[in-house]
């Protein structure tokens, strides 16, 4: 956090030189299933997305069969290649980075294919072996979640990718030919077969599922995100966003049967999938559901992040990789949409030495949630007052934030939610109060409480909140003011005060001096 202070603006202060601005990068990523562009914002620790675009041109399909890509997916992959060559140009793209995979890999007029595409991209293309694809999707995974152990799984259209992954250190991967298109193809259409593949193929993943058991499965590509998106439809989830989402292994058998039995255009919300993908969601729960019951995982998180964001995160300093991406990510938002950045960043310390002298136990997570919260604090100052905290959880329930679940997002929204609109519990969303489970609810509406003490004393400027000091002593909670900022001192600001101290079940009381 610390080199970010000296760059913090006032919001209506001159715009930073667009030169010390980072430039976009982008990655063409060439699949089996589909051919897609993203570039991001910068090369940092938590890269925006800018813009994302994706052709299903099916060049997989078949290939385990014919040993040839097919004319026509060849023939759109091409004119997609193409197109996203102009749009980079267009976008000014810095730096781009082309990748190709499976279908590329196992065909054998892959190598022309990849000459022509090389042309019609005008960039060199990286043909991934099935251990450096696995190896990118664990470093994605590394990139996008806090602290995370168990087993990176990447389904993609050709190939399913196995790797161990803990905290920053990746282990060996392993590669099978369990992709969606390739089962169908393997398998002739049948799930009965495609099952009996998949059983005898994950044999030889036996090192990595061997170490899931009560750990963490992530779960690795389009197919996958695409039924986790269904399972949020036949829950009625209140968060749409899919990075972070978590399911306890027993329920998602349970949902994995269903869409193996029905077809699938009688799921509920299918309409949000593409046509080209629907076939092969089936074919995704038979991978799935073996992975779970040889496996037996703690639960399966879904990741956004896999072989593109790996490849960002591989070119970062060994510095910049250390960052926390949830903590980079506030801290960008902060200066771009908060009115003084500066007052986020004094939060921090500000809130720290209340929670020190407050003497309860905060978990080192807890802590960066708490300092995110203090980054997101001041992003909803531009809407109308009555819409602040409305405006507030729809952004940060819904923004692209990678290294926080689904709980600590909901917490993060309730936080920044309280501070506009009172702590009061029954002002909550119940959706976002049971999401985040009653400790984060009620840390949430404590950082809440002291994020109002701290605005109406400080108008959302910096250079104050270390001159009035906010600490709990002989068990009350005591804000202190200078003498010069008496006038402060009226009703309305003893309220909060005494509204921050109910929560923890303490009076609390202003000084001066």
């Amino acid at each position: 956090m610390g080199p970010q202070r000296a760059n913090l603006t006032l919001a209506y202060s001159t715009e930073p030189d667009p030169r010390e601005a980072p430039m976009p990068v982008a990655i063409i990523d060439i699949g089996s299933n589909s051919v897609r562009l993203v570039a991001y914002d910068g090369l940092t620790r938590a890269p925006t997305p800018l813009y994302n675009e994706k052709v299903l041109c099916g060049l997989g399909r078949n290939v385990l069969t014919t040993g040839r890509l097919n004319e026509e997916a060849v023939r759109r992959a091409l004119a997609a290649l193409g197109r996203f060559r102009v749009l980079c140009q267009t976008m000014r793209v810095a730096r781009l980075f082309v990748l190709a995979t499976a279908a590329a890999r196992d065909a054998e007029n892959g190598p022309a294919f990849l000459a022509a595409a090389e042309a019609a991209c005008g960039q060199p293309i990286e043909l991934l072996s099935g251990r450096r694809e696995a190896e990118l999707s664990a470093l994605g995974v590394v990139s996008g979640f806090h602290a995370p152990d168990g087993v990176v799984g990447d389904l993609g259209g050709g190939s399913l990718e196995l790797v161990d992954v803990r905290g920053a250190v990746v282990g060996q991967g392993v590669t099978m030919p369990l992709g969606g298109l390739a089962l169908q193809d393997l398998s002739g259409g049948s799930l009965k077969k495609a099952t009996k593949l998949v059983r005898e193929h994950l044999k030889k993943a036996a090192p990595q599922l061997e170490t899931l058991r009560g750990r963490s499965f992530y779960a690795v590509g389009g197919t996958w995100r695409a039924l986790a998106r269904l399972h949020q439809a036949a829950r009625g989830y209140p968060v749409h966003v899919m990075h972070g989402y978590s399911v306890e292994p027993s329920d998602e058998l349970n949902f994995l049967e269903v869409v193996e039995q029905v077809d699938a255009a009688l799921l509920q919300d299918v309409e949000t999938i593409s046509e080209a993908r629907r076939p092969l969601l089936a074919y995704g729960a038979v991978v799935l559901e073996e992975i779970i019951r040889v496996g037996r995982p703690r639960e399966v998180a879904i990741s956004a992040s896999g072989v593109r964001e790996g490849l960002l995160y591989e070119q970062l300093d060994r510095d910049t990789r250390a960052l926390d991406p949830l903590l980079a990510a506030a801290a960008e938002l902060n200066r771009l949409r908060a009115r003084a950045p500066g007052h986020a960043e004094e939060l921090l310390t500000w809130t720290d030495r209340f929670i020190a002298s407050l003497g309860g136990p905060e978990t080192a997570d807890e802590r960066r949630l708490r300092h995110a919260a203090c980054l997101l604090s001041d992003i909803g100052w531009r809407a109308h007052p009555d819409y602040r905290g409305e405006q507030s959880i729809n952004i940060i329930t819904n923004a692209a934030f990678v290294g926080v679940d689904h709980p600590g997002r909901a917490y993060l929204a309730l936080a920044v939610y309280f501070r506009h609109e009172g702590v009061a519990p029954e002002k909550a969303s119940p959706t976002l109060r049971g999401l985040s489970g009653p400790r984060l609810f009620e840390r949430a509406r404590l950082i809440g409480g002291l994020l109002r003490v701290a605005f109406p004393t400080t108008a959302g400027m910096s250079g104050a909140l270390e001159r009035m000091p906010l600490t709990v002593e002989d068990g009350k909670v005591v804000l202190r003011l200078a003498p010069e900022w008496a006038p402060l001192a009226g009703d309305r600001l003893l309220n909060r005060v005494r509204g921050l101290g109910r929560i923890i079940g303490l009076d609390g009381r202003v000084e001066i001096g």
